[in-house]
């Protein structure tokens, strides 16, 4: 295949509607990839009663599930460069799901760390099948949106996720409802084997293989040698990990952390967590039109990154009405929503032609390495009676990401 075969069926390539088709059969397996992540979590407080366990154990789930997608990621990235990215991204999306029916079924504490281990290694498939197949599918004026909309429909998962398996609980209670979460994954890989055929990424089909080619530059050049070891892609790699670990801290620990410091109900918590996921939705999609419109995109993480401290420490520091809660927490949403289409485009600046399977799932391994230490650092915290402080560490490594984006987008421009 040359740099110039198309990806998608010859009438929609470099369409609107070509364009769209990509985009859309990608976000519903990322949707799931999200959703999952997030569907133990608000459970915690119930669990914590059931097995008679710690947030230390409980957030071992977390540990244990990223850090299985962590050494899945890297490998996955490398088979999806040199084999292609459909089937393993269905195949991964079907594993999950049947992994958290599994859980459903199981119901046991060890039982379900097994199977958060099984669900990880599964979720190590969505970036590198992901973002090589929109590289390669989608237009380049589009390019920006694209990874807008991709991680959109990732942060729609979070955002449902609390509200449904809540509302599932209180229906038919947590396994059965843990259970159903899975069958509906399962669903979801069986319609992108009827309807993917558009999910055509092969090896080596990165658009950007003609621009380095004219440019004279292999793929080695570009990558200064060893791609994975480049100084700019290890420090995507750091920003990857700072951004897992606040988010993190406000994803999995939020509705736990009120609830021990202010005594807020989970419901009302659960609201406000809802209103920070639905805010980073909203502006997610706000930062793909930025990111399509500016070349300063280290300018619009930072400035996001130093509002949405801000906002975490007012809420650690001030108890509030409900309204106001889920009011601010939105807000904080909108403002980390508006930098991920910017770091999605940072890191596709400096990656080589060819290599992005391989290097956004090296760099993605960041959100693991957050995930693992995230829980135990915030459940750790919590334990010792110190809910107050897991706001203020949050807003900490907000401040250290500000650092760090700065260095990731000065290099970048220089490329």
């Amino acid at each position: 295949m040359t740099a110039n075969t198309p990806t998608v069926d010859d009438a929609d390539t470099g369409s609107f509607r070509g364009d769209a088709k990509v985009i859309g059969l990608i976000g519903v397996a990322h949707f799931f990839s999200h959703f999952y992540i997030l569907l133990l979590p608000p459970l915690f407080l119930l669990l914590k009663a059931e097995f008679d366990v710690s947030f230390v154990e409980l957030g071992l789930f977390i540990t244990v599930f990223s850090a299985a997608t962590g050494v899945s990621q890297i490998p996955f990235g490398y088979i999806v460069d040199k084999l292609g990215a459909k089937w393993i991204l269905i195949g991964g999306l079907a594993l999950e799901g049947a992994a958290f029916l599994a859980i459903g079924v199981a119901g046991e504490y060890w039982a379900i760390l097994l199977l958060m281990a099984i669900a990880g290694i599964a979720n190590g498939v969505y970036h590198p099948a992901d973002y090589a197949i929109l590289s390669a599918s989608v237009s380049e004026k589009r390019m920006g949106r694209a990874f807008s909309l991709h991680t959109f429909t990732g942060f729609a998962g979070f955002a449902v996720a609390p509200t449904t398996i809540i509302f599932l609980e209180g229906l038919v209670g947590w396994r059965t409802g843990v259970a159903l979460c899975g069958v509906a994954g399962i669903v979801a890989a069986l319609a992108l084997v009827v309807f993917g055929r558009t999910l055509k990424h092969e090896p080596g089909s990165d658009r950007r293989k003609a621009k380095a080619a004219v440019a004279g530059k292999t793929a080695a050049e570009a990558a200064g040698g060893s791609i994975l070891l480049n100084p700019m892609i290890l420090m995507c790699l750091l920003f990857f990990m700072l951004l897992s670990l606040s988010s993190g801290g406000i994803n999995n620990f939020l509705v736990s952390a009120l609830n021990a410091l202010y005594g807020t109900p989970i419901e009302a918590a659960t609201l406000g967590l809802t209103g920070y996921l639905i805010g980073s939705t909203g502006g997610i999609l706000l930062g793909g039109v930025i990111a399509d419109r500016t070349r300063h995109h280290n300018r619009v993480a930072a400035i996001c990154f130093l509002l949405t401290g801000i906002g975490v420490l007012i809420v650690g520091s001030f108890a509030m009405p409900v309204w106001l809660l889920v009011v601010l927490m939105t807000v904080q949403g909108l403002t980390h929503g508006i930098i991920m289409p910017s770091r999605d485009m940072i890191v596709r600046s400096v990656t080589p032609p060819g290599s992005m399977g391989k290097v956004f799932g090296f760099v993605s391994t960041g959100f693991s390495l957050g995930g693992i230490v995230a829980p135990l650092v915030f459940g750790f915290l919590l334990d010792q009676g110190e809910p107050r402080v897991v706001f203020y560490v949050i807003a900490g490594f907000m401040a250290v990401s500000l650092l760090t984006v700065f260095t990731v987008g000065g290099k970048a421009k220089n490329l």
